[in-house]
């Protein structure tokens, strides 16, 4: 009666013994996915991070380059190129050349 109740205590402490071995081994297996695919996240996200800083790097270029034009639109001179440019304005004492058309 002994023999086959410590046979059965052995068999029963092997299967725990393996139930915690694969419990143990699904939560690495689970840990291992979850990390890959927050390292692929990962990759995505600083990726996305460069493209960002990119676009940011470009809107303040062109910020500066409209400030620089705002402040040339407010002198004199762009009011004069203008006056010439569009309504073909002239000071009273200048002399305009313009090449002849071909024909």
């Amino acid at each position: 009666m002994q023999r086959s109740y410590r046979g059965q205590r052995r068999r029963q402490s092997r299967i725990g013994i393996l139930a915690i071995f694969l419990i143990c081994a699904l939560v690495v297996g689970a840990c291992f996915v979850r990390t890959r695919s927050l390292q692929k996240k990962n990759d995505q996200l600083q990726v996305s991070e460069h493209v960002l800083e990119q676009q940011l790097s470009d809107a303040n270029r062109k910020t500066v380059e409209l400030e620089e034009l705002e402040k040339y639109m407010q002198t004199k001179k762009y009011i004069e190129d203008e006056a010439k440019s569009k309504l073909g304005l002239v000071y009273p004492d200048e002399i305009v050349i313009k090449p002849r058309e071909k024909e």
